[in-house]
């Protein structure tokens, strides 16, 4: 049987703010962009109460209703949002061949990635229940909320020392929270923590439960791992730092990825090591991982797929 092959000019692979902000770019340059959104459309803002850092929101928005208001306009330029997930890539000839879900397959002359990295996070019941209501994956995000309160962070590398010392500026005290006798994070940043007089160090133990009622979170029960013994630290927010993985499986073999798995890019480009495919937002960046960020990405993709049609 003759498989049916939809063409299209430019498939974007996931939403999210890169995903939209390129969807915006390529529907206003005609290209006619299809985009599966993925297994969590709108991405990992969905997951996120108040937004007030980006730029044009002076009140502050919700995750959720930021990544509404991207999708509504990308559709308002043209663009075919379908839920659904893509399945299988093969970069390996222009048109790239595409598998999705909805049972189709897409020829694509472009392709522009902007899958994500999904935060690590502990496992804990109480964790998920709490999620947005006190316990976080972003300080940068959602540390301002917290000003002047006690709160706790977990991990001991440089995004968990990173994160504690932007918290310290803000919060009144801050308890970082490590299963191990010292930090993993680089010399330098390790100095910075324990040089910071509101953050006390909780060696030797990790989290059982977040604590909690209806107005959010209250406190964290730790276990120190060495003696068994567990203590209750009252908090108002608790915050898990214990790394991200890039969304990058579906991309294995196909493209070239980084020691940690993000697509590589050239620099000061989108441009993947398959020309005509690129990437955008925070499955090509684990430095930045800001929403802002993300959507200029997003706008670089679709512009520079713009031109690869064009030359």
């Amino acid at each position: 049987m003759n498989e049916n092959i939809e063409s299209v000019r430019c498939l974007i692979i996931g939403s999210g703010p890169a995903g939209y902000t390129a969807a915006i770019y390529a529907a206003r340059a005609d290209l006619k962009p299809v985009m599966y959104q993925g297994m969590q459309p709108g991405g990992q803002l969905t997951i996120t109460t108040e937004v007030e850092n980006f730029p044009g929101y002076p009140k502050g928005i919700t995750g959720p209703e930021m990544m509404e208001e991207f999708k509504q306009q990308a559709e308002r330029f043209g663009t075919d949002i379908r839920s659904g997930v893509v399945t299988a890539v093969d970069f390996s000839n222009r048109p790239f061949i595409i598998k999705a879900d909805d049972g189709k397959t897409i020829s694509a002359e472009t392709v522009i990635i902007s899958t994500g990295a999904s935060a690590k996070w502990l496992g804990m019941e109480s964790e998920r229940k709490f999620m947005g209501m006190g316990v976080s994956g972003c300080a940068t995000c959602d540390g301002f909320f917290y000003r002047g309160q006690e709160v706790a962070i977990v991990g001991g590398g440089d995004t968990a020392a990173e994160e504690a010392t932007y918290l310290a500026k803000l919060c009144k005290k801050v308890f970082m929270i490590h299963r191990r006798g010292e930090l993993r994070a680089s010399k330098a940043m390790q100095h910075k923590v324990l040089n910071t007089a509101n953050i006390e160090m909780v060696w030797n133990s990790a989290p059982e439960e977040v604590l909690g009622d209806h107005s959010g979170v209250t406190g964290v029960r730790v276990r120190n791992v060495k003696t068994g013994e567990s203590r209750d630290i009252p908090v108002m927010g608790f915050f898990v730092a214990i790394g991200h993985k890039p969304n990058t499986e579906l991309f294995d073999g196909q493209l070239e990825l980084d020691e940690l798995s993000y697509v590589k890019t050239k620099p000061g480009t989108t441009q993947t090591s398959i020309n005509g495919v690129f990437a955008a937002g925070d499955v090509q960046d684990h430095h930045y991982r800001q929403a802002v960020t993300a959507a200029g990405t997003g706008c670089m993709a679709s512009i520079e797929a713009e031109r690869f049609l064009t030359n």
